[in-house]
């Protein structure tokens, strides 16, 4: 990672995100779901909300001290709340927790007067992000429409601020379905890289030939085309050990003729022996007959065809005479269909190495196209490029996991002829010191078409920008540029390692403040206004225009 040769620091700004995801099981911190649930149980306790203004101690109970629920009222004088009363009366016996007079539940008497008091104290909603008030007898109902109440996702199962379910379980749920972008077929977000591994029709590349094919093409291109991949020889039923790659098939078979000969002949002797040529008592052998003895075997040094017509006259009149016959004529066969063999492999060689390299060539043209449109549709930008940052919580979860997360944006032209540039984006991890899950955002010149006719240092201003996609109040940085620094310099590689902007431009929780990302799409702005020195250009007949115009 490239450090910047200026690092201009500023205010990011912050505030938590009231959208956060938390687990199911997180604490609220309010009260009042817990509340609720206690309503339904023999002891209930007192309100526990924020009244605005602050609770008078009058209303509180001496027990629990929230504010009264179901107020009673004892013959001595005292307010409880009717669940926390009846509970002290039952386990710490009848008496006033407060005198410590005596008290039976008999004695106890509603008090509707500080009950209707209660109710309409003013309170604040529960819910973090909500700022209403409303009197507490119309609390309950508020919570129960509340759009910052946190609900929990049915597909994950994570709770989730009310107004932000719909943007989590489209956008973030990982357990949400996704279209995969081969086979188009639904798959749940977080599995994503396991389908693609599986996918049929995901783009492979051939271990051998690198050719990039789909996956349902990979193992009938290895087993039949491929002409990088290895493959045994075709007398390998016959013993021949050799393996080599498809394409140096055809020149094995031709160049290992007579071994695949021996090899043929050792097998088919095998097959004799075993009875499946002849009895396995007549021991036959292109170069002895049953009928003579012979001393030893004899190691077989030509074609077993020539062999066997090489064979003594007396052999053709003894009994295994037909065996031979048959034996000779079978390797006869076997030659002239390896000889077909051998043209069609030099022909399927020469038809594969020929289509090879129309197909390379093509990729080529291809390639050097692509190239062409890209530096057309950069120099129409005239210094003004807006980067569109796709799927932008991919980058956002290798950020939170401490994986450090640098992209580089597409170049761009000033002008026509203008300086060449591009965009850095950084994405701090919560480890990094001073920019702690920040955006940095960068500029670095680049080699352009146009640089023997443009002056350098690059000079001008630079308005660096993060899109709001809903009111268009966006978030700018302008900067001018330094001479003398390394980032503006003429560049020797296609990108200057150097680059120039800020660290902390803008911090990674000020993203949902604003509609700064929609459809997981961040926008990043960079206007560029260069300065021209005049004594600079070299091309004959060019005079410069001034600074261009900004939008």
């Amino acid at each position: 990672m490239s450090q910047s040769c200026c690092e201009l620091e500023k205010d990011g700004g912050g505030g938590a995100c009231c959208g956060a995801v938390v687990p199911a099981c997180a604490d609220k911190g309010d009260g009042w779901g817990t509340l609720s649930s206690h309503e339904a149980g023999a002891h209930t306790q007192g309100y526990d909300v924020e009244f605005d203004p602050p609770l008078e101690s009058k209303y509180e109970c001496p027990i629990c001290l929230m504010a009264l629920r179901e107020a009673v009222q004892t013959p001595c004088g005292h307010r409880f709340c009717r669940g926390c009363i009846e509970k002290s009366l039952r386990d710490a016996g009848q008496k006033c927790p407060v005198d410590n007079e005596v008290l039976t539940e008999d004695q106890l008497f509603p008090d509707n007067f500080a009950k209707r008091e209660i109710l309409s104290l003013t309170v604040r909603c529960p819910n973090q992000g909500c700022s209403q008030k409303m009197e507490l007898r119309h609390l309950e109902a508020h919570v129960a429409e509340c759009v910052f109440a946190m609900v929990v996702c049915v597909l994950c199962h994570m709770s989730v601020c009310k107004s932000y379910l719909g943007q989590h379980e489209a956008q973030e749920c990982p357990r949400r379905l996704v279209p995969c972008m081969n086979c188009a077929c639904p798959v749940v977000f977080e599995e994503s890289k396991y389908h693609e591994q599986e996918c049929p029709l995901a783009n492979v590349v051939c271990d051998y030939c690198t050719m990039e094919l789909i996956r349902d093409q990979l193992q009938y291109h290895c087993d039949m085309d491929c002409p990088r991949a290895p493959v045994a020889c075709t007398f390998s039923p016959f013993g021949c050990p050799e393996k080599m790659q498809r394409s140096d098939l055809a020149q094995h078979m031709q160049e290992f003729t007579q071994m695949h000969m021996r090899y043929m002949a050792d097998s088919l002797r095998s097959l004799s022996l075993s009875g499946s040529l002849l009895p396995a008592s007549e021991m036959p052998d292109a170069n002895f007959c049953p009928s003579r003895p012979v001393p030893g075997p004899l190691p077989l040094r030509e074609p077993l065809a020539g062999a066997a017509v090489a064979a003594p006259a007396s052999s053709l009149h003894c009994g295994c005479s037909g065996s031979l016959q048959h034996l000779r004529e079978t390797i006869q066969q076997l030659e002239a269909r390896l000889v077909r063999q051998d043209h069609q492999l030099r022909e399927l060689s020469i038809r594969t190495e020929t289509q090879s390299g129309q197909v390379g060539e093509l990729k080529r043209q291809v390639r050097s196209l692509e190239e062409s449109a890209r530096e057309l549709e950069a120099q129409q930008c005239n210094g003004i490029y807006v980067w569109k940052v796709e799927n932008f919580s991919v980058y956002q979860r290798s950020q939170e996991a401490g994986q450090p997360v640098v992209i580089h944006s597409p170049g761009f032209y000033t002008g026509r002829p203008g300086y060449k540039l591009c965009l850095r984006l950084h994405l701090q991890t919560p480890s990094a010191p001073r920019c702690a899950n920040y955006i940095s955002l960068f500029v670095h010149t680049m080699q352009g078409q146009y640089d023997s006719q443009l002056s350098w240092p690059f000079q001008g201003t630079i308005r660096l920008a993060i899109l709001d996609q809903a009111d268009g109040n966006h978030h700018t940085e302008v900067m001018e540029t330094k001479p003398d620094l390394l980032a503006f310099q003429r560049p020797t590689i296609q990108r200057n390692p150097k680059g120039f902007g800020y660290v902390t431009f803008m911090h990674l929780s000020a993203l949902r403040q604003k509609d700064y990302l929609r459809d997981d799409t961040l926008l990043v702005r960079c206007e560029v206004t260069p300065r021209f020195d005049v004594s600079c250009i070299r091309r004959e007949g060019f005079q410069p225009r001034g600074p261009e115009p900004s939008v």
